[in-house]
């Protein structure tokens, strides 16, 4: 079987999100599982040289894009066995940044349509075509409407994932002849007076799947679904929801060099030295008796931010604890962060950015990680922060919902909460707290953690399940 796995970004080259992370995991898993995954992405102007040294430039050809025709070149590369074609085209990708340019409608059905119009040119014709998110939803609708019949292309199968379907490729009507050239099948891409790159993938995969069994039924309500839900429950029969995993290999806390000390599920020893080492980092008082809470986000209001702000000031005011925070996003949330460290000092700190390396100190040396999101598709934080034996708070919603289970019932992972109220999440800390402080059941239950396994196998398994499925049907 031959995957080609289609991603507007993927590690090592370029990562902005979870999709960097997916995308860079995956097909990895897949080719151990004797897939044959490649992955094609563009080819951004922000990837390092060092990376870009290692490309082999294979050819070039000329895109459609709507009424004009547009040079794109075609490099391949290897990384961590799996082969990469990288799609160059400067107008459209040497920009600062990989996202939020006026003409992204434009770039991305570039992107879309040269993924089709290369395959010809390399040596790989693949069975699945899979891809992700708006960016890359124009292929299935391209493929539907002008290659399905062509005998080259016949017989490839459209897998299309939903990684956060708030973002959806939403444009004017106009785009149609002048971006997309689909002036005849406008039809498919229509929805709600507006063009919907998201919808027509939705209508033209064979099958759409999202980050989490959980998230893949949220989205069939409106709360959750930004407007798709209508379509979505049109098309259910072809939704399924598949939990992402972590590269497990990466998040390490055994050899990670990010952090403090190592250590081990098998030996946890140094832990308590990363915990004094973000305490020192961060300028909070070195307590090794003091629980932490850690929280690595954006600080933004789906993350369930409101939630801590409602509550923080009476959870540092009633309780011996430490809260450290990094991350970046709303004026908002970043000026009340600030604050809060500024009036306990002692309790709280911040640090904004994202720092991946103080990532890994916090994952590392918090006693708890919290995560009360209102929405979270899959979620990898509470995953990782498994891995090095920090027990997760998390609401359950999501790919949440699916990865922890209260420790309630002597067998869970974390610590849960159901509804998007502040005080149902003060209660989840406070238990946790507890729990913490009870110095023969912490022990068994940071093991727990560290003993569960979220690496890529089980999900790939799925994924491959799925895809010989849909090539017996």
């Amino acid at each position: 079987m031959k995957v080609l796995y289609v991603a507007s970004e993927a590690l090592p080259f370029m990562a902005s999100g979870g999709l960097g992370d997916v995308a860079g995991s995956l097909p990895q898993a897949l080719r151990r599982r004797l897939i044959g995954c490649r992955v094609v992405m563009p080819l951004y102007s922000t990837i390092s040289q060092e990376l870009k040294d290692k490309m082999t430039f294979l050819t070039s050809i000329s895109v459609p894009v709507a009424w004009r025709r547009q040079y794109c070149g075609i490099f391949e590369a290897k990384a961590n066995g799996v082969i990469y074609y990288l799609l160059d085209n400067q107008y459209y990708f040497k920009r600062d940044t990989i996202y939020g340019h006026y003409d992204d409608a434009e770039r991305f059905a570039f992107f879309s349509r040269a993924v089709l119009e290369m395959l010809p040119h390399i040596d790989f014709r693949p069975d699945i075509i899979h891809c992700n998110d708006w960016q890359c939803a124009l292929t299935p609708v391209y493929y539907t409407t002008m290659y399905a019949k062509d005998p080259w292309y016949q017989g490839i199968k459209m897998v299309f994932t939903i990684h956060n379907i708030q973002y959806q490729g939403v444009y004017g009507k106009e785009i149609v002849s002048d971006v997309i050239g689909l002036e005849g099948s406008a039809n498919i891409l229509e929805y709600d007076g507006d063009i919907n790159f998201m919808k027509g993938a939705i209508e033209c995969a064979d099958k759409v799947t999202t980050v989490s069994p959980s998230y893949a039924q949220e989205i069939l309500d409106p709360w959750y679904s930004h407007g798709l839900d209508t379509i979505l429950k049109a098309r259910r029969w072809k939704l399924q929801g598949i939990l992402n995993g972590i590269d497990t290999v990466s998040y390490d806390p055994e050899t990670d060099e990010n952090i403090f000390a190592n250590y081990s599920a098998a030996d946890r020893s140094n832990k308590k030295l990363n915990k004094a080492g973000l305490q020192e980092n961060m300028g909070l008082p070195v307590r090794p008796d003091v629980p932490i809470i850690g929280v690595v986000s954006r600080l933004v209001d789906h993350k369930g931010l409101d939630l801590v702000k409602a509550v923080l000031e009476e959870l540092l005011n009633t309780t011996d604890v430490q809260f450290v925070v990094l991350g970046s996003g709303d004026w908002q949330y970043e000026n009340f962060f600030k604050g809060v460290a500024d009036r306990h000092h002692d309790k709280m700190a911040i640090r904004l950015g994202f720092v991946p390396s103080l990532a890994r100190k916090i994952y590392a040396g918090a006693d708890l990680f919290l995560m009360p999101s209102k929405s979270e598709p899959c979620g990898l934080s509470q995953m990782v922060a498994l891995r090095y034996g920090t027990v997760p708070i998390v609401r359950e919603t999501g790919g949440l919902r699916d990865s922890i289970t209260d420790s309630g019932d002597g067998h869970g992972n974390g610590f849960t909460f159901k509804s998007y109220n502040a005080h149902d999440m003060l209660d989840a800390i406070r238990r946790a707290i507890t729990a913490y402080y009870n110095r023969e059941y912490w022990p068994t239950l940071v093991q727990r953690a560290l003993d569960c396994d979220f690496s890529w196998g089980k999900s790939a398994n799925e994924y491959i399940k799925m895809y010989n499925q849909l090539l017996k049907d």
